[in-house]
């Protein structure tokens, strides 16, 4: 019973108190758009991304932006002819300038990903641009999205103005585990809070970042987070730091067009780097299973109970804890346009990610670590391994 109390007061608090993490209506700020558009250069890093670029490189080519603007992709180390497709893609639909370069094998110290992007950076500085756009190769972007992200930094005086891209819910699993991934994310990550100046707060979303190049070369990005594996995190803290205004919303017209139709699939996306979101630390895994368990498992599980046993408090206090957390829930399915009787199912999909997470803790201290295409980093700092 005790127990029980104890989640539904959990539950009230994140109800209340967690920045409304629930509420999906962060989105693009207020825009005003400039008397002269600066210019804009737009990095993507790329490894093996054969099959989802003719669904979105094409998209960031047709932007259309009135200032000086142009593409910039890194294929790194890729065989499956990535660089070649992303030519092939640019003469067939035109657009943006696109220049294709490979950076070569990082270092160690550094994550793959991270060093694409700092080759990237490298080539950009040459046009001395004024913003950076960095985004990921299955990002497909609606043709104002360059122009209304310029917009709004511009009108919010923001460094960093990111938008997490509409994963895609296609399949079973993606609808059971994609929209909960959103929601944790911004259970962790108040979106109110990040844009708030004087708050600790700070994330980005990979997928979609513009980044005021003066604020990238203060907070010495990307080499001040050269061995991070969540590296949007890492950036939005990093230039926060460094005294930065940053912003994180939901994106209306901005979409991941990657596919991850098994659970399998969807278990790799999360289980790669959940533990590195603790730090690599056995007390914080701890502590995250307990607080999962109390919060999302033990609402469900006292109702049953008390059902069973005949205590009503018990029941009532479960079913008004799985409650709140079912009403928090269903504004991001309804973002996501999935059908509200997903909401109750969230306590099951919470114990995936348990799993995800703990899996996470087992496969790093097995050396495997964390990867991102092909590459993984058994511990911070450590050399890659291809495989």
């Amino acid at each position: 019973m005790w127990i029980t109390v104890v989640s539904l007061a959990a539950w009230c608090w994140l109800l209340l108190c967690q920045g409304f993490f629930w509420r999906t209506d962060v989105r693009l700020p207020p825009r005003r758009e400039p008397d002269a558009w600066p210019s804009v250069c737009v990095v993507v890093p790329a490894r093996d991304e054969a099959a989802v670029l003719p669904a979105s490189l094409p998209s960031l080519l047709a932007q259309d932006y009135p200032g000086r603007a142009e593409v910039f992709l890194v294929d790194d180390g890729s065989t499956d002819g990535t660089g070649e497709l992303a030519h092939e893609l640019a003469r067939r639909h035109g657009g943006l300038p696109l220049t294709v370069d490979s950076p070569g094998e990082p270092p160690a110290g550094w994550t793959g990903k991270l060093w694409a992007v700092r080759h990237g950076i490298g080539l950009a500085r040459a046009r001395d641009p004024e913003y950076l756009l960095l985004t990921d190769a299955d990002i497909a972007h609606a043709p104002d999205s360059l122009r209304a992200l310029v917009a709004a930094a511009h009108a919010g005086g923001f460094d960093v103005v990111s938008q997490m891209a509409r994963l895609r819910v296609e399949s079973v699993w993606e609808r059971l585990v994609v929209p909960a991934f959103v929601y944790f994310f911004a259970q962790l990550y108040p979106f109110r809070r990040i844009g708030r100046r004087g708050s600790r707060t700070a994330a980005a979303a990979g997928g979609c970042v513009l980044l005021r190049a003066a604020a990238a070369e203060k907070a010495r990005i990307p080499d001040s987070i050269r061995h991070a594996v969540i590296d949007d995190v890492a950036l939005a803290r990093a230039v926060k730091g460094a005294g930065g205004h940053i912003w994180l919303g939901l994106a209306d017209r901005v979409d991941s067009v990657r596919p991850y139709p098994r659970l399998h699939d969807l278990w790799r996306m999360v289980s790669r780097s959940a533990y590195a979101q603790l730090r690599h630390n056995p007390l914080l895994l701890l502590g995250t299973v307990a607080g999962l368990a109390l919060v999302y498992l033990v609402p469900p599980a006292a109702l049953v109970v008390g059902v069973a046993g005949g205590s009503p408090a018990t029941a009532a206090a479960g079913g008004a804890a799985w409650a709140v957390m079912t009403g928090t829930y269903v504004p991001m399915l309804h973002y996501y346009r999935q059908p509200l009787w997903l909401a109750p199912l969230l306590p099951f999909t919470a114990l995936l990610y348990l799993l995800m997470t703990v899996d996470s803790a087992v496969q790093h201290y097995r050396g495997r670590g964390a990867a991102w295409k092909g590459r993984t980093y058994a511990r911070p700092g450590a050399v890659p391994d291809e495989g």
